[in-house]
């Protein structure tokens, strides 16, 4: 079993690469400049406190999460947020780390206007067969911004300096967004693939007794049947289609809901029941939310 190490703070980071701390909450890591390591043959994993992103400009040291590698190669982003379980493993005894890294601590963006829309920045969960692979213009505008960040925590920290870091951060970090939405283009053909699948997964659901096994389906049910994170298996869809997964389980779930009642044999609480929900009122809800009459006003309709 791995022992974990829990990194509480950008300066305990830093002192184990030996570099030196400028800005107790936010840190620019040149893995150049560190001293060559030497294989810890002792397996251990770690715990980040702090929002982690990873340049990596070599092959030779492999992240890992869990049991799976981050899929990277040389020219990579790798996005880790905070009690993430990561463990490095390097293939030479003695390893020059190559690449960049920048942490930041969540009490640095607490409050502004990056802290209060972190949630759009959703490839901080996305799994690990989902790092950005940079081309060399986009790899440039990423070191730009690390210049930048970094030349604002090695001055002297005065009133501006807190708005400058974490503006330049937002900045980075829209990028991403921007590049992201390029990979998800390059990559149209396995994307399409993905797409067809979770079509053929919500037919097969909905035809069987899952729901009623297992309820109403989640998004996170299908992304791990596609064997993606439920953010990244999110935004695929939604840069792809215009909505989004849940959106598509709601709209397979009124059209099936319209062919069951359809049926006059069938009564609105069995449908209910057979579409996942336990119970019938919350059917009806659901119902009128998205289809805007109640089930039985359908079925006056329709019959």
């Amino acid at each position: 079993m791995k022992r974990i190490i829990t990194i509480e703070t950008i300066d305990q980071y830093n002192s184990g690469v030996e570099q030196k701390t400028f800005h107790p909450l936010v840190s620019i890591v040149d893995f150049s400049n560190a001293k060559p390591r030497r294989r810890d043959l002792e397996e251990y994993a770690m715990i980040f406190k702090f929002y982690c992103v990873f340049l990596k400009d070599d092959k030779n040291c492999i992240i890992r999460y869990g049991r799976n590698n981050y899929d990277y190669q040389k020219g990579t982003l790798v996005f880790i947020a905070p009690d993430q379980i990561i463990s490095i493993e390097e293939d030479e005894e003695y390893y020059q780390p190559k690449g960049y890294a920048l942490i930041f601590h969540p009490d640095l963006i607490r409050g502004t206007s990056l802290g209060n829309n972190f949630n759009d920045y959703t490839f901080f969960n996305y799994n690990v067969h989902e790092a950005l692979h940079l081309s060399e213009d986009e790899k440039k505008i990423v070191m730009d911004c690390f210049s930048k960040i970094d030349f604002e925590i090695r001055r002297s920290i005065d009133k501006h300096s807190k708005r400058l870091i974490v503006s330049n951060i937002e900045l980075f970090l829209n990028y991403c967004i921007r590049f992201y939405d390029r990979q998800f283009i390059t990559r149209e053909h396995v994307n399409s693939r993905i797409l067809e699948t979770f079509e053929n997964l919500l037919i097969d659901y909905f035809l069987s007794e899952k729901p009623q096994l297992i309820g109403i389906p989640t998004v996170t049910y299908f992304a791990d049947l596609v064997h993606l994170s439920s953010n990244y298996f999110s935004d695929l869809v939604k840069k792809d289609t215009g909505k989004t997964a849940q959106e598509h389980i709601q709209i397979k779930m009124i059209e099936t809901a319209k062919n069951k009642i359809a049926d006059p044999s069938k009564t609105i609480s069995q449908i209910g029941y057979e579409l996942g929900f336990k119970y019938p009122q919350h059917f009806t809800r659901f119902f009128k939310q998205q289809a805007g009459c109640t089930p039985n006003e359908y079925k006056s309709s329709v019959n």
